[in-house]
């Protein structure tokens, strides 16, 4: 039993709200209760959101490439730099940098993540004994932290878009279709360990890092669940995509793949008015990674149109430079305002931002991430979040004026309580494991500095 003070329903705010859970999903809400001596008695009780795109291991090179190099830097120049770092990660490092990152959700306010995983082999492009070693690693990660999981093995066959070879630096990334089919079975063994609210998908990396050929298989190998690829993040890409294949990559994808609900298309940053509109019909999600996009120079996503054509989206942390909630949702709206000069523009005309892109992450998140939850009602998965409306930051709103308030105003360390599929991971604002979790994750940093 959790007992909320109030809560955010699917039905609009309650107050003095009783959930009851079962094997990780509500089973039963009462409005108007009493607390009993056995519930869970937390403040204000709200949907959580999924991270929808992560690539843990980057976690720790946080802060190591915001030198600036001769000449420009930018996304490709960060690429260099994060290639190189890869080849001196071991399996232990993996494992125990996705621990903490994944802890460091849990306590900003996520219960479940997408891991889109494209770290696969050994330094050089061997592949392991085990091919599925690594994607063991994060579900391992996974069951120590509690996180809900959808693994993303990622395909990443090709170097740069017309079927350029792999470079020395992304050699532990590849693998052929037959390959990667083999590696997502593994991956499979791997997370069927967890909890039944795990899953794995797949993730065609980009158009730049895969051929249409090979598009076209691994799709029919993977008829249904989670599919989620990288698509016009920087100019260069879309203008790479569109001297190869003669459309810019969201048009091309539209055009020749089926896309369904299913997919979650991560950044889509710079599209045209018609592919946004036509993205937003098709019923995928638009997959948000505003810190990451500001850090690497990306540019704003076009959010009037998008939301004005009922599109679904998300969030994610990405390179995980930052690993903030309520940063993630307040820089997607102000990335808006910079570019427009205008305020609350995250809205279809009028209402509330802060509801509109809170609402709509844990919504779109849940889609993509292929839970059944994104809402407090019977029946979802109880993903649930808690966070103390009388701290400092938001003692003076309104209930009304909480999810603003949360967005604008607020910190992550508002959060107190965090359930994953009913795993009451948070509590007290902290991770029930936090000490041996942070303990490995800094033994792992010395042992990985020593190497460099």
């Amino acid at each position: 039993m959790i007992f909320a003070k109030q809560a955010k329903l699917s039905s609009g705010w309650a107050a003095n709200v009783r959930l009851t859970l079962t094997d990780g999903r509500i089973t039963r809400i009462e409005t108007d209760q009493v607390a009993q001596a056995s519930d869970a008695v937390v403040d204000t009780l709200l949907p959580s959101i999924g991270n929808l795109h992560s690539h843990s291991f980057q976690r720790a090179m946080a802060g190591m490439t915001e030198y600036r190099m001769a000449g420009k830097d930018s996304f490709w120049t960060w690429r260099d730099l994060m290639y190189r770092f890869t080849a001196n990660l071991t399996p232990e490092h993996i494992e125990a940098i996705a621990a903490f990152v994944f802890l460091e959700m849990l306590e900003a306010g996520y219960a479940s993540v997408g891991e889109f995983h494209y770290l696969h082999h050994q330094p050089g492009g061997a592949p392991y004994d085990n091919l599925g070693e690594l994607s063991a690693r994060i579900a391992a990660a996974a069951g120590t932290t509690g996180i809900g999981l959808t693994h993303l093995p990622v395909m990443y066959t090709y170097g740069g878009a017309g079927l350029v070879p792999l470079q020395a630096g992304q050699a532990r990334f590849g693998n052929s279709v037959d390959r990667f089919v083999d590696l997502v079975a593994c991956a499979n063994r791997a997370v069927a360990t967890l909890p039944s609210d795990c899953r794995v998908g797949v993730a065609p990396h980009s158009l730049r890092a895969t051929s249409p050929e090979d598009l076209k298989a691994l799709l029919a190998a993977h008829p249904t669940g989670p599919v989620h690829i990288h698509i016009s993040e920087q100019p260069k890409e879309v203008e790479d995509i569109q001297a190869w294949l003669g459309a810019r990559p969201v048009e091309w994808l539209l055009a020749n793949t089926d896309i369904t609900p299913d997919w979650c298309l991560i950044h889509a940053t710079h599209m045209t008015t018609d592919e946004t509109v036509n993205l937003a019909q098709s019923g995928a999600v638009a997959g948000l990674c505003p810190v990451t996009e500001a850090n690497l120079g990306d540019g704003p996503f076009n959010g009037p149109a998008y939301l004005s054509a009922g599109g679904a989206f998300g969030i994610g942390s990405d390179s995980n430079v930052l690993i903030s909630l309520t940063e993630e949702l307040r820089t997607l709206e102000y990335s808006q305002r910079l570019r427009d000069i205008a305020r609350n523009v995250m809205v279809v005309d009028e209402g509330s931002v802060g509801d509109t892109l809170y609402s709509g992450a844990a919504k779109g998140g849940a889609q993509a991430l292929g839970r059944g939850t994104g809402e407090i009602a019977v029946g979802e998965l109880a993903d649930l979040v808690a966070i103390d409306s009388t701290s400092a930051s938001l003692c003076a709103l309104q209930t009304d004026q909480l999810l603003d308030g949360l967005v604008f105003a607020a910190k992550d360390d508002v959060v107190t309580d965090v359930w994953s599929a009913g795993r009451h991971v948070v509590q007290s604002g902290r991770h029930i494991n936090r000490e041996p979790i942070v303990a490995a994750y800094k033994s792992a940093m010395q042992s990985l500095m020593a190497s460099l």
